[in-house]
């Protein structure tokens, strides 16, 4: 059979036409990418998910008992349900110099190049190996990439770089905040309201425990610590979602809202959440269990990916310096898998084709120069590899 030979375009067509959206499973894009690894004669590895319904994909070309190049990239993509498309978000359209498809900035154009780059990976033997690294579900909290590190851990030998491809417009990026996502259930007690005293208003104590974290935001955006590198520069703290009650008439029994924390490197994200329980057991909780026990408060965590940072000096970001050929880095207030890769000790860079701008919104894109930008990166890349020492 003979082997595929595809360009970025083509194989950013391919994998767009994969609907990849986080509540449903990538298998079906995991298993094409790894039937065209196979075609070039290289072996992948599939690490699944607890339900066999989604999968990460890890595969190495090159030398195996060298530390090598890991390129990263998550596969899944953020739903198209009520938003106002021009043209099918799955399937790629090219007008003007801009490629139009779900994911085909975040961050399937990164995956693309990367892929197309296959062939001539394998035509001339590589000193350097160099790692894919596919991970499921990073929109809904870096699931799968924990699974990859820990896969990459048990390695005989280690990776000494990792590059995560999120859209940063081919810049350098050093650093970005963590992000942690918490749901909080209020269990009151329902009575009619003519009642109110006896009963346990649960929207009225969610109410006062959403003003307290408005209070931590204010207090971070006024009192800091800082970080100017950041926008904004300092921890953000928010309740982005809230439900409940059913009549003005019922005390209601019920109520859950949704709040986000974004620490800068500096500000420990758990230590947040625990003075936000702490004002929920110790200030809130005792009056309603007064009126009734099995009233209160109980938090669960949605999604957690960690705030990385790595120093300038690193030389890991001199390398992709060179790659990229800027003179300077950038830090960003988006998330990325990159703090899982640098906790565990794979010094970490992020830097991929596209703007964050365009993610995520309806008429996504990547601009066609910015994957022949990542493409010139990829060249850069497999030339330093192949005459490593």
């Amino acid at each position: 059979m003979p082997r595929k030979v595809l360009s970025s375009k083509e194989m950013l067509h391919q994998l767009v036409s994969f609907d990849t959206t986080s509540v449903k499973s990538n298998l079906d894009l995991i298993h094409w990418v790894q039937n065209y690894l196979k075609e070039h004669g290289i072996d992948s590895s599939l690490i699944y998910d607890a339900h066999k319904n989604k999968a990460n994909l890890h595969a190495v070309i090159g030398p195996q008992d060298r530390p090598g190049v890991v390129l990263s990239g998550h596969t899944d993509v953020v739903p198209v349900e009520g938003q106002a498309w021009d043209s099918d978000p799955f399937a790629l359209r090219d007008h003007d110099g801009l490629l139009y498809g779900r994911g085909t900035c975040d961050m399937k154009g990164f995956i693309a190049v990367a892929l197309s780059k296959v062939p001539e990976m394998i035509r001339q033997p590589l000193t350097t190996p160099i790692h894919f690294a596919l991970s499921y579900d990073e929109e809904l909290g870096c699931i799968g990439a924990h699974d990859i590190v820990k896969h990459l851990d048990k390695l005989p030998v280690k990776p000494k770089l990792c590059i995560v491809g999120e859209p940063t417009s081919m810049k350098a990026i050093t650093g970005h905040k963590g992000i942690c996502d918490f749901n909080c259930i209020v269990h009151g007690k329902e009575a009619h309201s003519s009642l109110a005293p006896y009963a346990v208003n649960a929207v009225e104590n969610a109410a006062e425990l959403v003003a307290y974290i408005k209070s931590i935001a204010r207090r971070m955006a006024s009192e800091g610590p800082f970080n100017k590198q950041f926008d904004p520069p300092f921890t953000t703290v928010h309740t982005g979602i809230m439900k409940g009650g059913t009549a003005v008439n019922i005390v209601p029994n019920h109520c859950e809202f949704s709040f986000e924390i974004r620490n800068i490197p500096e500000v420990d994200s758990e230590t947040l959440l625990e003075e936000i329980r702490q004002y929920a057991f110790r200030t809130l909780e005792p009056r309603m269990k007064d009126i009734d026990p099995k009233t209160g408060f109980e938090f669960k965590a949605d999604a957690r990916a960690p705030a990385f940072d790595i120093a300038n000096d690193d030389p890991a970001v001199a390398f992709v310096l060179s790659l990229s050929g800027a003179n300077a880095t950038e830090k960003v207030s988006f998330a990325t898998e990159a703090g899982l890769f640098q906790n565990s000790g794979i010094p970490t860079v992020v830097c991929g084709p596209g703007s964050i701008a365009q993610a995520h919104k309806p008429n996504e894109f990547v601009a066609v120069d910015q994957l022949t930008k990542c493409e010139n990166f990829m060249d850069r890349l497999l030339e330093k590899v192949r005459h490593a020492a």
